[in-house]
């Protein structure tokens, strides 16, 4: 398996761009706010149950994708505090059992960007942060410089550009196939 490991702030446009990058490579999408939201609906937010259920679910989806000999996956994350250094590690863990591939590929925006884009329809959906007051408390106390995550194989900036380009750069710089597109 192939593992694309989208990761950067919130806001910064993840799960959209996974979303394109999706549909240009027929590749299905694990976006973490599909674990996040089904905890929150019986645990708070970082609570121990929270965190080790959380990465239990994401790591045993990987694991059995990887072992299912799915050809390609796309997973988005935030590094946020609540998460252990351990989980990065053990997603390379998974990944390498089976032979696999892991493409980490940031996401990066300015905080300005990034603050339009907080409160949206779609974001609530997800019970994302939404509030811009709650960002800057977070980014001013470190939250999200840990799990320290292993240098990426691309960075793409979405500050300027499209969700779609934004993909199309990433299958470019990747090298990932596109069906149905001509070579």
């Amino acid at each position: 398996m192939r593992l694309v490991f989208i990761w950067g702030m919130p806001g910064s446009g993840k799960l959209t761009v996974a979303r394109e990058l999706g549909a240009m490579t027929g590749w299905k999408i694990f976006h973490n706010h599909l674990t996040v939201d089904l905890l929150l609906e019986v645990f708070p937010f970082g609570s121990k149950e929270f965190v080790e259920l959380r990465e239990e679910i994401w790591l045993a989806v990987l694991e059995a994708a990887a072992a299912s000999a799915t050809h390609g996956l796309i997973f988005t994350f935030n590094p946020e505090n609540s998460v252990r250094q351990s989980f990065v590690e053990a997603v390379e863990q998974v990944v390498g059992r089976y032979s696999g591939e892991l493409d980490y590929v940031e996401i990066c925006c300015d905080t300005t960007a990034i603050e339009q884009r907080l409160d949206t329809p779609q974001r609530r959906n997800y019970k994302k942060l939404s509030s811009i007051e709650k960002f800057r408390e977070l980014l001013r106390q470190g939250v999200f410089t840990r799990p320290v995550m292993p240098p990426p194989k691309m960075r793409v900036d979405t500050s300027q550009q499209s969700p779609k380009e934004a993909a199309v750069q990433i299958v470019e710089g990747l090298g990932l196939p596109c069906p149905g597109e001509p070579s």
